[in-house]
């Protein structure tokens, strides 16, 4: 019985830390991370219920596929980007899955090369002389793309469990976040699928809430976002009346900020849902927590082709944040410290 409770404490303890930090805040980025433990946590308990020789078998197996899986990332994202690049075109955002394929495969190569140049060929008698003076860079450059795998990863596996998480309903408020919409003034297919996702809460919902469509009108643009969803959302069959236009802003942030309020000058609960792409869930949450709205954030679905790069993007948007960034460095730091530590005092 001891001998139980000693292995279940540390998962208890994930588990407990990773569900309050999720109760207080959902956008909060240390979510990442707790998720990441407490799946390791939970198992490695799982694991210590069966006997020493059955464990090792199940914890190698899983070595094996975490290592394939991570082996396999990289030529899934570059053959993920030139489907994208026919698809969408060759604008920078398109060629984000295509080139961070490429830096991961690069990466691969590299710690590849370090490995056998310090394990296999001694041992065989092969001559690597030639790469000896670059085993340093090697091993550099492979432990730098591996964190930043295992980074992304944890970051994309915390997107998709924000999709699949319970939540409540009934909702009062449920705002659209706007995107591009066409030359003519329709909404565009990811637009349209947003509008979709709030219209099924709406129909789902018990006493039918304010659909809050938000986005401005761009230079090239013959009427705001917010407008073209209008009109879409009553195509539709919601009324007229239930919808409420945000029709003056140009970023995520002023999305969530004007459409709050717009929100708060109305009587009554606010209990509110942003609806939103699924692979911007997060950093829409991380917007409406700055702008001090309480919400919880739904995703509609995009194309799967499309959502690898989108997630690049968001990767990138939240790493560029100050806090984040300086956390992303001190990780990266302690990860390659190792080999700094080698290239110097050779």
């Amino acid at each position: 019985m001891r001998d139980i409770i000693s292995k279940i404490l540390p998962t208890v303890f994930w588990c407990g830390l990773f569900a309050y930090s999720m109760y207080r805040d959902r956008s909060r980025y240390r979510n990442v991370v707790l998720l990441l433990l407490t799946g390791m946590s939970v198992l490695g308990f799982i694991y210590s219920l069966f006997s020493s020789e059955v464990s090792g078998v199940l914890v190698l197996i899983t070595t094996i596929l975490v290592a394939l899986a991570f082996l396999i990332l990289p030529f899934f994202l570059f053959v993920n980007g030139l489907y994208m690049i026919k698809r969408e075109g060759r604008s920078l955002g398109n060629l984000l899955s295509f080139l961070l394929g490429l830096v991961l495969i690069a990466g691969e190569l590299s710690l590849f090369l370090w490995l056998f140049s310090i394990l296999v060929a001694p041992e065989v008698g092969i001559n690597m002389k030639a790469l000896v003076p670059y085993s340093q860079f090697f091993a550099f450059y492979g432990l730098s793309t591996g964190y930043l795998s295992v980074t992304f990863v944890s970051f994309l596996l915390y997107c998709l469990f924000l999709q699949i998480i319970p939540h409540r309903r009934d909702f009062d408020y449920v705002i659209i976040h706007g995107a591009g919409i066409k030359k003519d003034g329709t909404v565009t297919k990811l637009l349209a699928d947003r509008c979709d996702k709030a219209i099924e809460i709406y129909r789902k919902d018990p006493t039918s809430p304010y659909l809050v469509p938000s986005g401005g009108q761009g230079s090239d643009e013959v009427c705001s976002e917010a407008e073209a969803m209008r009109k879409y959302l009553v195509s539709q069959g919601i009324p007229e009346d239930k919808i409420l236009l945000e029709d003056k802003s140009k970023t995520t942030m002023e999305n969530v900020t004007f459409s709050k309020d717009l929100i708060e000058k109305r009587p009554g609960r606010k209990y509110t849902a942003l609806v939103t792409s699924n692979y911007h869930i997060y950093r829409a949450m991380r917007y409406a927590k700055r702008a001090q709205l309480k919400a919880v954030g739904i995703g509609s679905r995009v194309a799967p082709y499309y959502y690898p790069s989108a997630l690049i993007r968001e990767f990138v948007a939240v790493h560029k944040e100050r806090k984040h960034l300086i956390l992303f460095a001190i990780g990266y730091l302690l990860c390659v410290s190792p080999v700094i530590v080698i290239m110097l005092t050779a």
